[in-house]
């Protein structure tokens, strides 16, 4: 069955609960598998906006959840509320990108963060994309961000296995925004992540 989330440690940390994120890069069916149980996750929670992969089939909708269920994993796919790519034209600017104000704001993605909240009170749940680095996704940029502002601890799982804290990610956000160094006119570390977070936002 699904690992339920450790009672000590939720209790140990201040935030409400915690929120594991991960991608399934080119992993192999039981190397992805290995991953979760390495992290004790007992839950997916598949935030692609499109849950298929032709050059990784392993990690289609179907298949995955299969191969999940095979092993305890629980497996929902949110792409239709959490994923990059909404198929609701409102929530797009005049360039065609999408306008992720918007998206954040709607309640398509409030009830997708809902429903992650829920279910990290039940499992120790992962939020999964497809990207092996989280500064290349927006698991990190879009639901992270709003995650740990709403008091959620989020911790990465990399493709090594390693597990990392979401403020060292934040780090590396900060460093690859500003790479010559802190703007002067950002007052403190909270803007300078904001703008950081939002400069990745504008790109097309």
């Amino acid at each position: 069955m699904p690992t339920p989330v450790d009672r000590a440690e939720s209790v140990a940390s201040v935030a409400r609960e915690i929120v594991y994120t991960i991608g399934h890069s080119n992993h192999s069916s039981a190397d992805f598998i290995d991953l979760l149980k390495g992290a004790g996750v007992g839950a997916i929670a598949d935030v692609r906006s499109t849950p298929f992969s032709r050059r990784n089939p392993q990690f289609n909708r179907e298949t995955l959840a299969s191969s999940l269920k095979d092993n305890a994993v629980a497996y929902v796919w949110l792409g239709d509320q959490l994923g990059a790519r909404p198929s609701d034209p409102s929530l797009l600017r005049a360039d065609g990108g999408v306008d992720f104000r918007r998206l954040v704001a709607s309640a398509a993605f409030r009830r997708g963060i809902e429903r992650v909240c829920d279910g990290a009170r039940r499992f120790r749940l992962a939020i999964m994309c497809a990207e092996r680095d989280p500064l290349s996704c927006h698991r990190t940029f879009l639901i992270a961000r709003h995650l740990a502002g709403e008091h959620v601890g989020i911790r990465h799982v990399l493709g090594d296995g390693q597990i990392i804290e979401h403020q060292d990610v934040e780090r590396r956000v900060i460093a690859n925004a500003f790479p010559n160094g802190r703007d002067f006119f950002v007052e403190n570390e909270g803007a300078l992540l904001n703008e950081a977070y939002d400069a990745w936002g504008r790109k097309p």
